[in-house]
Parts: C-alpha cells; sequence; structure tokens
C-alpha cells in the first residue's frame, strides 16, 4: 500500500503539478526568464491565433480568445513546462471540416457548436487522462500523423488562396473542387490590390525570417499593412478586414444548444481531441529531450482536456499544443509553465487595458492568410514520408496512403485519419501473426547464422531455425505451417532444433500446437529439440508438462548443445554431410550433462 507522503505525491502529480515548479518562482532570475518568454510568445500568438481562427471559420478575434483561460489551464495542470497551448493551424481545420455542415444548415449556431466542439473534445481527453489510458492514443501511428499532417497542411495552404486573391468561389463537395473553383474565379476577377497586400506579407515574414530573425516577423507584418491599410483606404477599395472586434474578455458558461447536434458531434470531437493530443505529446517529448523533463503522458492529457473544457466555457473553440510556439518558448529561456501564464495573461491585458482590439480594425484578412501560408510551410516535410519508408515498406504505405486519401476526403479528415488506423493496426497484426522465421547454418567463420540471406548451403538431417516472435493464437498456425514445409522440403529430415530466445512468450494455442506438432512429427521419426528457450517460456512447458522428465533432454541453454545431442544420436559428423558438424567434433566425444533441472536453474 502506498505510504501517507507516497499518495500525497500522487495527488500533487496528477491534480496540482504546478507546485513542482512554483517554488522556482521564488527565484528572481526565473520570473525574469519566463516573463521575457512569455512575452515573445505573445507577440507570435496574438496575430497568429487571430489566422488561425479564420481558417475555423471564425471571427478572427475568437483566435484571442482561445489564447487566454486555456493557455494558463494547460501551463498549470499539464506535465511539461515549455509547452504553449492554444489555437493551431491542424485542429483549426479540423474544426472548420467539423463544423462545416452547420455553415449553411445553422449559420447562427456556427459559434455556439464551436465551444460545444472545445467542451466534448476537453471531456474526452480529460476522461483519458483521469482513466490513465493514455495509451490508447498511440493507435493513432506515426506514419498515419506524417501523411495526414503533411497533406493537412497543403489543404491549410491553399485554403487560403481565396482570401489571398481575394475572390469568393463556390464551395465543393471535396476540396479540390473548391480548389479549382477559386483558380476559375481568380483567372478572371482576382483582387490586385488583396493580392499585393498578401505578397507584401509574406515577403515581410521571409525576409526577416533570413536576414533579421531577430524581429518577429509576423508582428511586423501584422502592424505594417495594419498601418498601410489605414493610409490607403484599403477597405474602400474593397480588401476585406478584421473589422470591429468586441473589447474584453469573454464570458464564461454554456450557451443553450439542440443536444441532437451535439450527439452528431461526437465522432469528430473524438479524432480532434487524438490528433491535438498527438501533437501537444509529440513536441512535449522533444522539448522534454532537451530538457531532460519527464514527461507524463495522462497528465498531459489531463492538461489538454481542462485546457479545452475551459476554451468552450469560454466560448471559443478547440486547442492543442502548438510546435514553433513551444520552440519559441524554449529557446526564449522559459524554465516553468509561468511563461505561458503570463503569455496568457499577457493576451487578456492587450484586449482589456490596452483597448487592442481597436487596433485590428484595418488588419487586412490577406495579412491573416499569410500568416496562416507561413506558418504551415514547416509542417510540410516530404522527407518522413520518404524515410516511412526506408524503415520498413508497410509504414511508407500507410504514410503515403494516409496522405492521399486526406487530400481526397478533404473536408471529411476524420475518414482518412480512421482508414489509417485500420490499416496500421491490420499489418500489424499481419506482422505478429507471420513473424520473421531465420533458417540458421554454419557460415565460414563458424558463427550460425541465417542461412537465406548468407546464402549458405544447410543440413539434409538437421533443421536450426529462430522464430521472432511470440508464440500465440495469431502466430501458432504460421509456426506449424513452416515446421511442416521444412519437413515436406528435406525427406532426410531427423531433428527441427528450434532456437526460442525470440519467443517472448506463449500461450495455450501455442502450447497446444507444439504438443500437437511434436506427436507428429515423432510419427514421422524426426524429434523436437530446444534451445536457448526464455525462463517464462520454459515456466510453461513445465507446468504443461510439455517439458516432462521423458523429454528433458531436448532442452538446452546454446545452440551448440542442441546440435551436439543431434549428431550424437545421428552417429554422423561430416561436413560434407551436414554443414552444421564441426571437423574437430566427432560422436565419440562425452556429451555434457544437459538435465532439465540445471537447464531451469541456469536459464534466462
Amino acid at each position: 500500500m502506498l505510504t501517507a507522503r507516497q499518495y500525497t505525491r500522487e495527488f500533487i502529480s496528477r491534480f496540482i503539478p504546478y507546485m513542482k515548479w512554483i517554488g522556482e518562482l521564488k527565484n528572481p532570475q526565473t520570473i525574469v526568464k519566463d516573463c521575457f518568454a512569455g512575452l515573445t510568445v505573445a507577440l507570435v500568438l496574438i496575430p497568429q491565433s487571430m489566422a488561425y481562427a479564420q481558417l475555423a471559420n471564425l471571427p478572427a478575434y475568437y483566435g484571442l480568445y482561445a489564447s487566454f483561460l486555456p493557455v494558463i489551464i494547460a501551463a498549470l495542470f499539464g506535465s511539461s513546462r515549455q509547452l504553449q497551448t492554444g489555437p493551431v493551424a491542424v485542429v483549426s481545420l479540423m474544426t472548420a471540416a467539423a463544423l462545416e455542415p452547420l455553415a449553411t444548415a445553422n449559420p447562427e449556431g456556427y459559434l455556439v457548436y464551436a465551444a460545444i466542439l472545445a467542451f466534448i473534445v476537453g471531456i474526452f481527453q480529460l476522461s483519458l487522462g483521469l482513466l490513465r489510458l493514455g495509451v490508447l492514443v498511440e493507435f493513432l501511428s506515426h506514419p498515419v500523423v506524417i501523411g495526414f499532417t503533411n497533406a493537412a497542411a497543403i489543404i491549410i495552404g491553399t485554403s487560403q488562396l481565396s482570401k489571398l486573391l481575394g475572390v469568393t468561389a463556390e464551395s465543393g463537395s471535396h476540396f479540390y473542387e473548391t480548389i479549382w473553383n477559386v483558380l476559375v474565379e481568380a483567372s478572371q476577377h482576382t483582387h490586385f490590390p488583396t493580392l499585393i497586400m498578401g505578397v507584401a506579407a509574406l515577403v515581410i515574414i521571409f525576409g526577416l525570417k533570413k536576414y533579421a530573425p531577430k524581429i518577429p516577423g509576423v508582428l511586423t507584418a501584422v502592424v505594417v499593412t495594419s498601418i498601410v491599410s489605414w493610409l490607403v483606404g484599403f477597405e474602400a477599395l474593397g480588401g476585406k478586414v478584421v473589422g470591429n472586434v468586441p473589447a474584453g474578455l469573454p464570458s464564461l458558461g454554456i450557451p443553450d444548444f439542440d443536444m441532437s447536434i451535439a450527439i452528431d458531434l461526437i465522432g469528430k470531437a473524438i479524432v480532434i481531441a487524438v490528433v491535438g493530443y498527438m501533437e501537444a505529446i509529440s513536441i512535449a517529448k522533444a522539448i522534454a529531450v532537451q530538457t531532460r523533463q519527464r514527461i507524463d503522458a495522462n497528465q498531459g492529457l489531463v492538461g489538454q482536456g481542462l485546457s479545452n473544457i475551459v476554451s468552450g466555457l469560454s466560448g471559443a473553440y478547440p486547442v492543442a499544443g502548438s510546435f514553433s510556439r513551444s520552440a519559441v518558448n524554449m529557446s526564449a529561456g522559459a524554465l516553468t509553465g509561468f511563461a505561458a501564464i503570463f503569455t496568457g495573461i499577457l493576451v487578456a491585458i492587450s484586449l482589456v487595458l490596452l483597448h487592442f482590439s481597436q487596433y485590428l480594425y484595418h488588419l487586412p484578412q490577406a495579412t491573416l492568410a499569410a500568416v496562416i501560408i507561413s506558418a504551415v510551410i514547416n509542417l510540410i516535410r516530404i522527407k518522413q514520408i520518404k524515410y516511412a519508408f526506408r524503415v520498413h515498406p508497410h509504414d511508407g504505405f500507410i504514410a503515403m496512403l494516409t496522405f492521399v486519401l486526406t487530400l481526397y476526403f478533404a473536408p471529411h479528415l476524420e475518414t482518412s485519419i480512421f482508414i489509417g488506423v485500420v490499416l496500421s493496426l491490420g499489418l500489424f497484426m499481419y506482422r505478429t501473426m507471420h513473424p520473421h522465421i531465420s533458417i540458421l547454418s554454419r557460415a565460414a567463420d563458424g558463427e550460425l547464422r541465417d542461412a537465406g540471406s548468407n546464402i549458405l548451403k544447410t543440413c539434409p538431417k538437421i533443421t536450426l531455425m529462430r522464430f521472432e516472435g511470440p508464440l500465440f493464437f495469431a502466430s501458432a498456425m504460421y509456426f506449424e505451417e513452416k515446421v511442416l514445409e521444412r519437413v515436406a522440403a528435406k525427406p532426410d529430415l531427423k531433428f527441427i532444433i528450434v532456437d526460442a530466445e525470440a519467443i517472448t512468450e506463449i500461450d495455450a494455442t501455442g502450447e497446444d500446437m507444439l504438443h500437437q506438432l511434436s506427436l507428429r512429427l515423432s510419427a514421422l521419426n524426426i524429434e523436437f529439440v530446444f534451445a536457448r528457450t526464455k525462463r517464462q517460456v520454459m515456466d510453461v512447458f513445465v507446468r504443461t508438462g510439455f517439458a516432462g522428465p521423458d523429454w528433458s533432454d531436448h532442452f538446452y541453454r546454446h545452440d551448440e548443445s542442441a546440435i551436439e545431442f543431434a549428431w550424437e544420436k545421428i552417429n554422423d559428423c561430416s561436413e560434407e554431410v551436414c554443414p552444421l558438424a564441426k571437423s574437430h567434433e566427432c560422436p565419440s566425444r562425452r556429451l555434457e550433462t544437459h538435465k532439465l533441472a540445471a537447464f531451469l536453474k541456469k536459464s534466462d
């Protein structure tokens, strides 16, 4: 049982994790570094959050709402000290896709259900975290995330073409149809003042990034284009601007909503919750490698869940951990979660005390489109898909298929993710059901190696095979098939030696198969011998009687001992007959004793 102190530590780590670092704020240097980092992130977050809100088809200031309380709550209850939570590109795109049916059917309720969506996402994440079920999220494999992220980045970037070109086009049933309509419309009705404003913003952002990286390019582009927009009367020229932004902070509460619509959003909310958390935990783990922190995946879910719940209660929309802002936070010297708290406080101050909202009126929407494009370019990493192919063809196939399906099914993004997850699990089961089996033979240097990959001659009387995986219900039949194939291919076969070092576990199906197979082989005058069996597997053999007293001399600690046992019985050690034999060995040499009791005593 847990002691009182251990119970207290467990409670603190799960429900008030900020107690681990709040005491460090007694050091003035820590506060200074965190405040500087928080300010640096706020300068990036404010314009970025407004852009992402528009990506979610929400008013720009909703991004600011999602950048206040959610940022603070995630920092207080999350596991990572440097993770910055808030509006992110992929989740914003998925929010727009999830709510798209409401855009025409119930435009008045669109804003309400954006908040409800965030609330459902938060409840799901929080539930997984409190029940310690964070491992379930890992069913979304890395290849699926790679393929989805690359495709989503392309979708996000191209979705901003209409705002960059200043045109309005009819939406198609598929995203690629919408983009085609935009291009057709732009070929005839491009609004050049809007295009110039957007291109100017892109030039500022990328130019400063390359030639003056210490100057915040996004903030500079926002300020410069807003001033130019005001001076030239951009709105009067037909350009679209952010417009009026309500001053003050959002009120907390759950708005009135239709339960049937909320239920319809649950499936999409779960997908957003999983993808958002995968993004957050991957960022947190990457940071932890450099800061040597211990990351608790379940606590991360709690932090992200509470953050989304608060986002929903404050009328915003789903949020997640941001890679770019977290990187800025860490590079700016953040030491504790107070840096993110300070970022949220600055967003609140900008809205309330300084009436920052009035200065956003003339901000061109083309600039926000440029901000999004500049942000998602870094998400396009085709090299990751190529790398997945090099790791394993199955992984590359899943990454590529998810990439293509995401582009095809957009805006229904959850479909591609579901197919990717199913394929990942299917291929995992296939690999588990068909683990690698090596036939070993002796190489020129005397070592036992894979005969197939090293093109080695095999023995007609002895087969030494290595089964590399658990022997359970899904792989037992495959093991039996391969053994019988070997029997059919070697008419003079007398011994099958199984190198069982890689058999990590065995279940009732696997043990029963071995028992029945040994009887079938015995009827053919072929003996089953095991070498290097794991202790946990050997214990099963002993309990079931498979390794009974009458068969105790069929289990060995080393492959060479098993081979020697077989040749003693065959009474022929000629290398010309079998490459497994050694010229310095002959059957007249007395075998070392390999009693079952001795094996169990010294085995792993």
